[in-house]
């Protein structure tokens, strides 16, 4: 079990014994009002025992917070899927973890992507990412089939035009994605041309952020939101799922101040064309 997973485990224990002292119930009488032996009480606390989804409806009923159920439901789910270490995501097959966010990918409508420093997966060409593939699985020092995961990368790519008519892309980078030295000159311009395509596809809509340009927030990270339904936040070590709803509604809200100081269309081409020119002049 991974350090992370018991962490959040034990933060969902801590919640849920917040709410029994708020309803001035000891361990012993929710056990007993639940029909539970003692120790259930104790373990989930805890964080020894992750409950279930019936435990988790069970407990907020029995000290008053129904209003808590969504949002404690979603944190059991999330305990389980929310961590997905690197090192053995790439062991396991860089392709294989392309394959499930292109399932995750088919069931979206509405995508919500933020990238400070890296295009999209969705919108990068076949060099660009299997120059991001070599990178990642050198730097954690797994074995990996570069060539197969970038097929599965440009196979996901067909969402962007094949699909629901009403599935939507808002995308937002920041300026410095587009001259950043994450892969060769010449691989960064072929990306560039194809990223001035892409841009004036009907249901794409590209945002980039100006560096000068007035931030009303701090690019922390790329993360990307699915509908309203789940997040995914790349950090250096692992993958985290955030499904929690208030949870998504920040990273909502936080996507939506990214993209106010974004630029779009014409604006956002002329920003892609300066960048080839730099590159080329480089």
């Amino acid at each position: 079990m991974s350090t992370s997973h018991q962490q959040a485990r034990e933060a969902l224990g801590v919640r849920l014994r917040e709410l029994r002292q708020d309803a001035r119930l000891t361990q012993r009488r929710l056990a007993e009002l639940a029909g539970w032996h003692e120790s259930k009480v104790s373990k989930i606390e805890h964080g020894k025992q992750t409950p279930s989804e019936d435990d988790i409806r069970t407990w907020c009923r029995l000290v008053g917070a129904d209003d808590h159920v969504l949002d404690l439901i979603a944190t059991v789910r999330n305990v389980a899927t929310a961590y997905r270490e690197w090192r053995r995501e790439w062991r396991a097959g860089a392709h294989r973890r392309q394959q499930t966010i292109a399932a995750q990918e088919a069931e979206t409508t509405l995508f919500r992507i933020f990238e400070p420093t890296v295009l999209p997966g969705l919108l990068q060409t076949r060099e660009y990412a299997a120059q991001r593939f070599r990178d990642n699985i050198a730097f954690h020092g797994t074995g990996g089939d570069v060539d197969t995961a970038v097929q599965a990368r440009m196979a996901r790519q067909e969402v962007l035009r094949r699909g629901d008519r009403d599935r939507r892309f808002h995308m937002v980078i920041c300026e410095v994605a587009l001259t950043i030295g994450l892969a060769d000159d010449d691989v960064m311009i072929a990306q560039l041309e194809r990223l001035l395509t892409l841009s004036t596809l009907p249901r794409l809509s590209l945002g980039i952020i100006p560096t000068r340009a007035r931030h009303r927030r701090a690019p922390h990270h790329g993360f990307w939101v699915f509908d309203e339904r789940m997040v995914l936040v790349e950090t250096a070590t692992a993958e985290l799922t955030i499904t929690q709803p208030r949870e998504i509604a920040v990273y909502i809200q936080e996507f939506a101040w990214l993209a106010s100081s974004a630029v779009y269309g014409a604006a956002a081409r002329e920003l892609i064309h300066t960048a080839i020119q730099t590159l080329r002049a480089s």
